[in-house]
């Protein structure tokens, strides 16, 4: 059971690409970078836990919000389904599969056969628009494209793993809602809602606080990891390769300003998008700096990298700052 018709998302990040597909399919075609802004995606975090071997720094707002917004700005339906039972999560995508409807799923990657590395990561997301007896058939992010493929029972697993950012067989379809809401006016509303919750974090390892506390705190963990080597590379790969679009999703969130701008004809956004180019270029300065970090653990390198996050922390909430009242 495949949908024949169905137009694969060439996309870097799961969860734009799986919704991107899921769009298409009622003749939505909007970039990457748009579909990211729209659903208010660029955020900050700094995540460290006891369970965890090591902190996790992200660049977006949290798993499945960014889908809700998208879905909200534009005036769609989304309809989500969570539920314990293996056999009736399979059952929903079944039925929407079964009438030419694909399906976004919230995954661990862990468990998918086409997923070279190995580590847990229960956020992950992908569309299903097929299945046979043992196969499902996935679009994934641009290095599967419409080619992913991994076991029914594989995917089972994926579906129903347990641990930080899961879900529980969580699946969802999106449907039109009357009219779509004026593209330059869900534009504005986006960035704003954006440039809100970014400058007033309720916690402060999250938004431009989190980015100024990270300063600090990548002094104490490389004073207590037990592998820095390890630590420091990985966390380098997932801010550079880990579906970020390169710079922790800073360079996703400067195309879409600049797409904005020009759609909408404004000098600010343009000129905002210029100075996320800037943000940018200094988050690869500090992924590259933790690749030094890992090849020597000098000390020197953290305190270059905790010297760029402060000023990073100060130009993303200038930036921010400038985009809300631009929107207002």
């Amino acid at each position: 059971m495949i949908i024949k018709d169905f137009k694969p998302f060439n996309g870097q990040h799961c969860e734009t690409t799986a919704t991107g597909s899921l769009l298409y399919q009622l003749d939505i075609n909007l970039s990457e970078p748009m579909l990211f802004g729209l659903g208010e995606g660029l955020g900050y975090i700094f995540w460290n836990m006891k369970i965890m071997d090591f902190p996790f720094i992200g660049g977006r707002i949290k798993p499945d919000v960014l889908t809700e917004n998208i879905c909200r700005n534009l005036n769609l339906i989304l309809e989500v389904k969570e539920t314990s039972s293996i056999k009736k999560a399979w059952t929903n995508v079944q039925e929407n599969i079964e009438k030419g409807k694909a399906v976004g799923l919230k995954l661990d990657c862990y468990h998918l056969d086409y997923f070279t590395t190995k580590i847990h990561f229960a956020g992950h997301y992908a569309s299903i628009y097929g299945y046979d007896e043992k196969l499902a058939y996935l679009n994934d992010t641009n290095q599967q494209g419409r080619n992913a493929r991994t076991t029914l029972k594989n995917l089972e697993l994926a579906r129903n793993e347990k641990g930080p950012m899961s879900s529980k067989n969580l699946s969802y379809t999106i449907s039109k809602n009357g009219k779509l809401t004026d593209l330059k006016k869900a534009i504005k509303q986006a960035i704003k809602n954006n440039a809100n919750d970014f400058l007033n974090p309720p916690i402060k390892n999250i938004g431009y606080k989190g980015i100024h506390k990270t300063s600090s705190e990548i002094k104490k963990w490389f004073e207590t990891s037990i592998d820095i080597k390890k630590d420091f590379q990985t966390s380098a790969s997932l801010m550079e390769k880990g579906g970020t679009g390169g710079s922790l999703f800073r360079n996703i969130y400067r195309d879409f300003l600049k797409e904005s701008g020009e759609l909408i004809e404004s000098h600010e956004l343009i000129n905002a998008s210029e100075a996320y180019d800037k943000i940018a270029q200094l988050w690869k300065q500090v992924a590259d700096l933790f690749i030094k970090i890992s090849e020597t653990e000098e000390i020197k390198y953290i305190n270059f990298a905790s010297e760029i996050l402060i000023e990073l922390s100060e130009r993303e909430k200038t930036t921010m700052e400038k985009l809300k009242k631009v929107s207002s």
